[in-house]
């Protein structure tokens, strides 16, 4: 029966669940909503707890505490045949020896669908993914990138009410691993199919996403659009895991205007603008994260600008990468990392260079921030 409380536009909602192996606690009090129709994904390094997240709400492993609900019923005790769920994993689990209209019709057979329906649904399934012509086939006959295909439209052919996809791109070389980056977007927008994706890949994470969890240790770090936890991050472990950050440690010198002087340890005077509620305040110690394409190199000094501050620095190291550059640069006693696009050529080694960053580039992060989340319990 469903949940008189649970709000009807949550596809998924976890309350409290708790994970633990033996002595072990691999996930921690987590809460957490999916919204319907939205592709959320969870994102973090190895052994962080994404995919015990995943398969507990598919059924494939028992939460130890806490309440698991989909479309508003609780399944703890319901087994994964039963919870209406569509699952990619990894490695696709395809049958080696069915052919390609077997596997994809393998989940109708559990189903009561007639043999017509199922043939009628099977196509549609295989037209979805753009493999209309492949039905008498095996396996092995097909490539990686096929494969998966095939897996999703085996996953998506019963109508489900969730897919669970475990990094099922990770296999794939990196040319087709984009391809069907845009694919498995198009797909999950056109069939409006509530989507739990993880993966350890941040530009997937971003890239793919309506709601970004980034994981540690077993915690949610942070959760928000991608463009919320990249350019917001909570924590330092959020700044270091997507993309490349700067980050300093400093004191609130003043502030005015809603602009935060902030004096690092050992070096210069920043700018910050504190958004999103987090309030500054004069002589509270701070860190703080400036993402390295938003450290703006030049030749020489640019225009003036009042809510940005202008460094001095030195090219140490180049990383070319193409369209752009990442560059090392010494600061005086800072030592920063820039990304910038490359106009006509980049900056040499030993160069002398205009660092520019603005006020609204500097994310404030309260002092201790940059403690993993598990951290913070322990320290609670």
């Amino acid at each position: 029966m469903a949940d008189p409380q649970h709000d009807p536009q949550h596809a998924v909602e976890l309350r409290n669940v708790v994970k633990r192996f033996g002595a072990f606690t691999a996930v921690h009090a987590m809460d957490l909503n999916v919204e319907r129709g939205s592709f959320v994904t969870f994102v973090g390094p190895s052994g962080c707890g994404k995919t015990t997240t995943l398969r507990m709400i598919a059924g494939l492993e028992d939460a130890t505490d806490g309440d698991i609900r989909i479309k508003g019923q609780r399944v703890n005790d319901v087994p994964i045949h039963k919870r209406n769920l569509g699952i990619v994993f990894q490695n696709y689990a395809l049958f080696p020896h069915k052919t390609i209209y077997e596997n994809v019709a393998f989940g109708l057979k559990y189903r009561a669908v007639d043999r017509e329906t199922a043939r009628k649904k099977v196509r549609e399934a295989l037209q979805l993914v753009q493999l209309p012509h492949l039905e008498e086939r095996v396996p092995k006959q097909l490539s990686g990138g096929q494969q998966q295909r095939i897996a999703l439209a085996r996953a998506i052919v019963i109508e489900p009410d969730v897919l669970l996809l475990d990094e099922p791109l990770s296999a794939l070389d990196a040319n087709l691993r984009e391809e069907m980056r845009v694919e498995l977007k198009r797909i999950q927008r056109e069939l409006g199919i509530s989507t739990i994706f993880v993966t350890h890949d941040q530009s997937e994470a971003l890239a793919m996403s309506d709601k970004v969890v980034v994981m540690s240790e077993g915690w949610i770090e942070q959760e928000g659009t991608p463009e919320q936890v990249y350019n917001q991050p909570a924590s330092e472990f959020v700044a270091n895991f997507l993309g490349i950050s700067n980050i300093f440690s400093g004191q609130v010198q003043a502030v005015s205007g809603g602009i935060a002087r902030l004096g690092l340890d050992d070096g210069p005077e920043l700018l910050g603008h504190p958004r999103d509620g987090r309030a500054a305040r004069q002589g509270e110690r701070v860190r703080l994260a400036v993402r390295a394409e938003k450290v703006f190199l030049s030749e020489s000094a640019p225009s003036d600008d009042p809510a940005a501050v202008v460094l001095d620095g030195k090219v140490t190291a180049v990383d070319y990468q193409g369209q752009a550059a990442r560059y090392f640069v010494e600061a005086g006693p800072l030592t920063l990392q820039a990304i910038n696009p490359i106009d006509r050529r980049p900056f040499h080694e030993g160069q002398p260079v205009k660092l520019r960053i603005r006020a609204q580039d500097v994310v404030l992060l309260d002092a201790d921030a940059h403690q993993s989340a598990a951290a913070k319990a322990a320290a609670e």
